[in-house]
């Protein structure tokens, strides 16, 4: 099953990384967390991992709006976003699919917040190759 939406893009890692924050918040979505999955298994495990971040992404009305209809919508929140480096140095930005993931709670009245979410990722998305560039990675 497919649970993503992605892209590749060109550019350094740090420059992806920040170019796809911007066109979050250009999208309405706060990153409430940016985890830095190489730094921490670093420093918990000892292990060298590639370049890879986790972006807890929130749009506060969709998410009051989801919410409002499911409660416990707020166990799959906030949507991430991950950036990461693949084997041959290509830049990925991916993001999960709110189908797929509202799709868990099998509830009709999200469907339009998930489509909502979904259209905003995919110009997220956009955002970041029209500024950056896309490689056929993705």
């Amino acid at each position: 099953m497919n649970y993503t939406i992605q892209t590749a893009a060109i550019g350094e890692f740090d420059d992806v990384v920040d170019t796809t924050i911007a066109a979050l918040e250009d999208e309405g979505f706060g990153v409430l967390c940016d985890i830095d999955v190489q730094a921490t298994l670093e420093e918990k495990l000892g292990e060298e991992f590639r370049q890879y971040r986790i972006l807890g992404a929130c749009n506060p009305a969709l998410a009051h709006e989801g919410l409002a209809e499911e409660i416990e919508l707020g166990a799959l929140l906030p949507c991430n976003v991950i950036v990461y480096e693949t084997d041959d140095g290509d830049i990925v930005v991916s993001a999960v699919d709110p189908n797929q993931l509202v799709g868990i709670a099998d509830n009709d009245a999200l469907d339009s917040v998930a489509t909502e979410v979904n259209e905003r990722f995919e110009r997220v998305l956009s955002a970041v190759t029209d500024e950056l560039g896309a490689t056929s990675e993705a």
